[in-house]
């Protein structure tokens, strides 16, 4: 019996591998052949390199976005000029930003087909444009920002290096880490995000090391240079059993559900202001307009900007309003929508932990701990990275958190879909562990492009 045929990915892969080694400049690439210390040695070097980037970057953008938070929150009627700071943001940004508007879909594009050079101006453009939504009120997050201002900083420096396209791709994923690790003062869920991030459901081991000491040097740099992080209470620790188990099966459902409403919501408010508004200033003052609105509307400032303190309320307030996760979703579905700057982790964090907050009221499960859970899984869900998010809240809430924040975080993943806040994630497998005969982007299925012709485990169609 003749062997099955190479699968086009295999195929793939190796063109890839050929053109690294005919075009591979001497001495500019670790060398597969060197011994392990060497390797290590250079992985640890380039790792610690781009982590210094991502870290003084990150320690940057904390501090403007703290001061930027302080002034909103002593002069709150900055906030009625949202619709102008967007009017202004949006034409700088359709001025000069063409290049950079595809945000982490780009780095993603980019780390996955070996892109042009990310420009170098995305690092300050996002950055400015994070710190003026926060001050104007719009309500977005950080890891956004991070994640371009270390990939656009490590692909400057990889094309400086002049490194082949594999190891290129190693170092963005190194970047992405280290604004991850280096933003949230969590290097090991940093690293492993820069890892499982680009393909959902496939962790690149290739790039361990670097993204590891990346992640790791990018905290180490942050803290180093005066950022505190914040501090979530510990996690009540509490044994599992099958009917706690069942629970978080019932609680994993409402995250999936959430999160679905949250992406579905966003995509929405962006394809329909794009199809209908040409202009991107215009767009971004009509949503500004609704933020300020909803506002007025809800009669709280809870829900502009990160909403750390109401965060950390959920984990022990039983008196939280139940529909706060709801409005903070609204908050930034409109914000992000409509083409203002910043990321979704911490408004996810906002909507899993008020989310959790009222599950666990109604599961009679500890708040601490249905908090927690809930703000780990809704990003976990949304971004389909369950195993950083896992690693995320044992760094930010103790061991007491599992093995209960994993379950949901699983579970939650596989019931949230084929959909993403990232739609330039690319699906190898589905989520039923089925190997698609070829690789799709996440946004493509949104589009209605038909999934590719399944095959069985070994790569041949069945």
């Amino acid at each position: 019996m003749s062997p099955p045929a190479p699968s086009q990915e295999t195929h793939v892969t190796d063109q890839q591998e050929q053109r690294d080694h005919v075009h591979r400049p001497p001495g500019r690439l670790i060398s597969p052949g060197g011994g392990r210390l060497l390797v290590v040695g250079q992985w640890s070097l380039l790792g610690a390199a781009v982590g210094l980037l991502c870290g003084a970057a990150s320690a940057l953008f904390l501090w403007l976005l703290e001061r930027a938070t302080q002034f909103r929150t002593s002069h709150q009627a900055v906030v009625y000029t949202l619709p102008l700071a967007g009017l202004a943001l949006g034409w700088l940004y359709e001025r000069f930003g063409g290049p950079i508007r595809g945000g982490n879909n780009l780095v993603i594009d980019t780390i996955h087909d070996d892109g042009p050079e990310l420009p170098l101006r995305m690092a300050p453009m996002v950055l400015a444009g994070t710190v003026l939504t926060h001050l104007f009120g719009g309500s977005a997050g950080r890891e956004g920002t991070a994640v371009q201002m270390g990939a656009s900083l490590t692909d400057w420096l990889s094309h400086r290096l002049a490194l082949t396209a594999r190891v290129r791709r190693q170092l963005l994923a190194a970047g992405v880490a280290g604004g991850f690790g280096s933003v949230f003062g969590t290097p090991i869920a940093g690293a492993i995000f820069g890892l499982e991030f680009v393909v959902l459901g496939h962790v690149e081991y290739e790039a361990l090391v670097p993204a590891l000491v990346a992640s790791l040097i990018g905290d180490f740099t942050t803290r180093a240079l005066g950022i505190h992080h914040t501090d979530y209470p510990a996690a009540p620790p509490l044994a599992l059993d099958p009917l706690l188990f069942g629970k978080w099966i019932l609680f994993a459902a409402g995250v999936a559900v959430t999160t679905f409403a949250f992406i579905e919501l966003t995509h929405l408010i962006k394809r329909q202001g794009e199809k209908r508004l040409s202009r991107l200033p215009v767009r971004m003052f009509l949503g500004g307009v609704t933020v300020v609105a909803l506002w007025q509307v809800c009669g709280t400032s809870d829900y502009l900007g990160l909403g750390v303190p109401t965060i950390v309320r959920a984990f022990g307030d039983p008196t939280l309003s139940p529909v706060a996760f709801a409005w903070k979703l609204l908050f930034t579905a409109v914000t992000l929508g409509a083409g203002y700057l910043g990321g979704e982790v911490t408004p996810l964090f906002f909507v899993g932990a008020a989310l959790g907050n009222v599950l666990g009221r109604a599961l009679g499960i500890p708040l601490g701990l249905a908090a927690g859970a809930g703000m780990a899984a809704t990003f976990a869900a949304a971004s389909n990275t369950p195993l950083a998010l896992s690693v995320m809240a044992l760094e930010l809430l103790g061991a007491g958190a599992f093995p209960h924040v994993v379950i949901v975080c699983a579970f939650a993943y596989v019931l949230s879909g084929h959909r993403s806040i990232y739609g330039a994630q690319r699906l190898r497998t589905d989520k039923s562990g089925v190997r698609l005969a070829a690789v799709l982007a996440v946004r493509e299925l949104s589009a209605g492009v038909p999934a590719p012709p399944k095959t069985s485990e070994g790569g041949r169609k069945p």
